[in-house]
């Protein structure tokens, strides 16, 4: 099978919102009158970002979901994609499962395939999605006040107990490993709850690579700092139940990593002014997504972790890093 034969195959479709789609040298987007767009990329390399065995169908999934969480993070409705794929060789299987979980999840965001590129290479994919936002409404990162209240979406750490036992450093039992790899390798971009959220989220991100490595960012881009509240995210894991049986060396460190700097949760990450307590969890309900208040922005720069009784917990906690 030939590039053009595989593209024809797999990944054209018919557009409806999109003015030209898959097949010609760009693709048209036009959004709507007082709209902007909103522009992200992401990259997952085999042996850095998934296992070479990962499921085919998750993968797709994961590929798009990781994008559609940025766009999320900004308040964007969902548009279109593309997507550039180096395979190191042609397999109709493999090409068959991972373009019906790109594609599912495309359908469920209404998210169209407009174009891309294929080449031959180790297996590396790269999506870029667009999606629009009413002028003026994007959610940013450098929006946050001090005073203001710091919620996290769904759980937290779940994808990161997943990568322990899988690397052979926590066993888990067979279910156990199973809920939880379905967080690292299926996750659930927040894209309803972005959206409930324009007008009442002060700034967001999304969490790709740890609560606290992420949020950083929010501090650094508002010039303000946080307090969080460790007990209140350690009770975010899905498997915690599991986890305070004190079963296979899992302990109160482990899930304070898992949580705090596990990375793959693709959560939202925002703040609020207290004063819209009614609004955030309005905008919970409506998206159907749930949510967390966790702490509190502070004017002064810089990072405090506390546990139940408000002592100060050691920061010692280093989120994902691409180049470390």
């Amino acid at each position: 099978m030939g590039e053009f034969d595989l593209i024809a195959r797999y990944f054209t479709r018919p557009v409806r919102r999109a003015a030209l789609g898959v097949g010609d040298d760009c693709a048209l987007l036009a959004p709507a009158p007082g709209m902007q767009l909103a522009i992200s990329s992401d990259m997952l390399v085999e042996g850095r970002h998934f296992f070479a065995d990962v499921d085919p169908e998750a993968l797709g999934h994961k590929a798009l979901a990781v994008n559609l969480s940025d766009l999320a993070a900004c308040g964007a409705r969902p548009l279109a994609f593309t997507l550039a794929l180096s395979l190191p060789r042609v397999d109709e299987a493999w090409l068959a499962g991972f373009s019906r979980g790109l594609l599912a999840l495309a359908d469920a965001h209404g998210c169209e395939l407009v174009g891309g590129d294929t080449t031959q290479g180790p297996l590396n994919l790269c999506i870029t999605v667009f999606g629009e936002v009413p002028t003026g409404q994007a959610l940013l990162r450098s929006g946050a006040r001090p005073g203001d209240d710091l919620y996290v979406s769904g759980t937290l750490g779940d994808a990161r107990l997943a990568l322990e036992a899988l690397l052979g450093h926590r066993p888990l039992p067979a279910e156990v490993l199973a809920r939880a790899r379905q967080r690292l390798e299926r996750p659930t971009p927040r894209v309803a709850l972005g959206q409930a959220l324009r007008g009442i989220a002060s700034s967001a991100m999304d969490l790709s690579d740890g609560l606290l490595g992420d949020l950083s960012h929010i501090l650094k881009a508002s010039g303000v700092g946080a307090r969080i509240d460790t007990h209140k995210t350690s009770n975010l894991i899905a498997e915690k139940a599991y986890l305070s049986r004190g079963e296979g060396h899992f302990d109160l460190e482990l899930i304070r990593q898992c949580t705090l700097a596990g990375g793959d949760d693709y959560e939202l990450a925002f703040t609020a002014p207290p004063a819209r307590r009614d609004a955030v969890a309005a905008a919970s309900q409506a998206s159907g997504t749930p949510v967390t208040r966790i702490g509190t922005v502070l004017a002064e720069p810089g990072l405090q972790l506390v546990d139940a009784q408000g002592q100060a917990v050691e920061h010692r906690y280093a989120s994902f890093d691409h180049f470390r």
